[in-house]
């Protein structure tokens, strides 16, 4: 059976969805939750991701994820890329965490109501699955971005974007008052409806909208040739970035491109650019070792590696 498509393009909306390999916890402890949160600004800040909900689950994760950029694909294998690794070193594991592909339904969030659904959906995952004490909100549950939604802006994570789905259930702006009102909205729907709601549209398929819409979709892709699809195409906007940030760099430096064949691989200046292009962008390490005549991209990652030993050093000398 064909595997779906990844349909990307700028200012797409996804609710992606994973699961722990064997459905076993992707989260042991509010530490890895934390990391995990912490991975996710880190994902932000190199892609301009906007999230716009999330839930954590023992043993699965929710987002709601616009692409400023059509960057979905590059930005999933750097982020669950990352936070396995980060996960395995800290309780000293090795091998896969998360259950082979990740789901990423395509939500048509400019026809009404479709948006407001699948945020609702997954700020209610803690209801669903009994997470809730008898009788407590649903802003008990700490893990989801709902508790989010009800403080003031400064107490929130900066890459929390709340004025879509605010706007979406009449929440004109971010006041108290409107924090107030839309607790009481969702305390009053979770008790008459959301036990009632038919969730099959946001648990299956690849498209969650009106049926025009979907078709109108599929033709634009059928006239593009399967543009910004699951596919080489997928990484244009990464290197685009680095691409950037290299030219960047070089004429900070004052070079051009041709000179750096002409500088040693482990440069101190290759270094550099190798460690911003890490830090701001998804490319690869591959990419990275040959944009910027590198040799091996292991032994780009070795001299990284170092990189942030002696930066982390010169940041422990400077507080003593």
């Amino acid at each position: 059976m064909p595997r779906p498509l990844r349909i990307e393009f700028a200012g797409a909306v996804y609710h992606v969805m994973n699961r722990g390999d064997r459905r076993e916890a992707i989260f042991r402890d509010d530490a890895d939750r934390r990391r995990f949160l912490d991975t996710l600004g880190e994902v932000c800040g190199k892609t301009d991701w906007q999230v716009h909900a999330y839930c954590l689950m023992p043993n699965h994760f929710h987002l709601i994820v616009e692409t400023p950029q059509p960057n979905l694909v590059a930005g999933m294998k750097w982020f669950l890329g990352t936070y396995t690794t980060r996960f395995n070193r800290r309780h000293r594991l090795v091998g896969h965490l998360f259950a082979g592909r990740y789901k990423a339904l395509l939500v048509d969030a400019s026809s009404p109501g479709y948006f407001r659904r699948v945020c609702d959906y997954v700020h209610l995952n803690p209801l669903r699955a009994n997470l809730l004490a008898p009788g407590a909100p649903l802003s008990s549950y700490a893990w989801s971005s709902y508790p989010d939604y009800l403080k003031p802006p400064k107490r929130r994570w900066p890459w929390l974007r709340v004025d879509r789905l605010l706007g979406e259930v009449g929440v004109g702006r971010d006041t108290s008052g409107g924090r107030q009102d839309l607790e009481q909205r969702m305390e009053t729907w979770r008790a008459r409806e959301a036990g009632e709601q038919d969730w099959s549209g946001i648990r299956r398929g690849w498209f969650f909208g009106p049926e025009k819409a979907k078709e109108e979709l599929l033709a634009r892709i059928s006239a593009a040739e399967g543009t910004r699809c699951y596919g080489p195409e997928r990484i244009e906007s990464a290197e685009t970035t680095a691409e950037r940030l290299v030219g960047e760099e070089l004429a900070a430096l004052g070079l051009a491109g041709s000179h750096l064949r002409s500088l040693p691989k482990g440069d101190p200046a290759k270094v550099r650019i190798a460690a911003r292009l890490r830090r701001e962008t998804t490319v690869t390490l591959a990419w990275i070792a040959r944009r910027l005549e590198m040799g091996k991209w292991t032994y780009v990652s070795n001299l990284l590696r170092a990189h942030r030993a002696a930066g982390r050093a010169r940041s422990v000398n400077s507080e003593d």
